[in-house]
């Protein structure tokens, strides 16, 4: 999302330690009032797609749910259907996989692809500071993994998956975790599960240094620190290969075949989705990768303007990179 972009408000309540309203604000007692993002959407039958969505628990430790989407003319068929694995956006600390947002925009990318998708809800910092986001998103990927032979606790996987066409996607911080369970994928292959490829739109990728076409305004660059220390105050900085996968050594070992990055022309983190494709293709990696721009729009337009003409041609760029076409 576009928080850290903003003037923060900072409120004179002496209780509050940081104010990035109108999103969030902390409190001194470690207290997270969210102020957007936060909305629940109850799964259901979506009558303009004809999507149906259930949400299933992955996570009983923590009682964490994953929402699945399938169409209902799909739901009968005997085709195996290509796997979306979207983990939801925010800077790690506000939306989730249930808010009406992604509900949304998953009920319209499923029917227009053709696929069946899994959207991943994980801890938010920062209660739960990063890599608790991290590590239940691979905990999901584990759990999907279960259903590969058929013998899974969830049916509509067990029947309808393609475990050899799997595309993980996400947004933002979204984008981040998508990169990151590529890489742990890369060394820990779940047994089952091919990751044919990534997509990841306005990937949330910072640096301690600016590069080429990067902002160099010190207060912008500050609240991209900030937020990222907020979500993971136990960093090593902004060169921690969580958020800067480039200074990452095993970038190399991302663990599949075709890598999609999408960017906007105005966001502020547009130079380092670019940059990511030309370090990923300089790093030995043995795919292919590939930037796709829109031009004069910002960051993760695609939910602020679900119903835009850029929207719509988001969508079928992803469809496109999930068909491999």
């Amino acid at each position: 999302m576009l928080f850290f972009l903003l003037s923060s408000a900072y409120s004179a309540d002496p209780n509050i330690a940081e104010d990035f309203s109108p999103f969030f604000v902390l409190y001194k007692n470690g207290h997270v009032h969210r102020l957007f993002g936060d909305d629940f959407v109850v799964p259901s039958l979506d009558t303009k797609t004809n999507v149906e969505s259930k949400d299933v628990v992955y996570s009983p430790q923590y009682n964490l749910s994953s929402r699945i989407y399938i169409s209902k003319s799909d739901n009968f068929t005997k085709k195996k259907l290509p796997l979306l694995v979207y983990f939801h956006g925010g800077g790690f600390i506000i939306e989730s996989a249930f808010s009406y947002g992604y509900h949304n925009f998953l009920n319209n990318l499923v029917s227009e692809a053709k696929i069946i998708a899994v959207s991943v809800q994980y801890r938010r910092g920062p209660e739960n500071p990063v890599p608790c986001a991290l590590q239940d998103s691979w905990t999901a990927l584990k759990w999907i993994a279960s259903h590969a032979k058929g013998k899974g606790p969830e049916d509509l996987l067990n029947s309808y998956a393609d475990f050899q066409k799997v595309i993980l996607s996400g947004d933002s911080s979204g984008a981040t975790i998508a990169h990151r369970m590529g890489i742990i994928h890369g060394q820990k292959r779940l047994d089952g599960l091919n990751i044919d490829g990534i997509s990841l739109f306005f990937p949330y990728f910072w640096g301690a240094k600016p590069i080429a076409g990067e902002t160099t305004t010190p207060s912008k660059r500050a609240k991209v620190d900030k937020l990222w220390r907020l979500a993971s105050p136990n960093t090593t900085g902004l060169d921690d290969p969580l958020i800067n996968p480039v200074a990452d050594p095993k970038l190399s070992s991302l663990g599949c075949k075709r890598v999609l990055v999408i960017v906007a022309e105005k966001d502020v983190l547009k130079a380092r989705g670019i940059y990511y494709v030309e370090k990923l293709k300089k790093s030995g990696w043995k795919g292919k990768a590939e930037n796709f721009e829109f031009k004069g729009e910002d960051h993760a337009f695609h939910l602020q303007r679900p119903y835009s003409k850029n929207t719509a041609k988001l969508r079928k760029r992803a469809v496109s990179f999930i068909h491999g076409r």
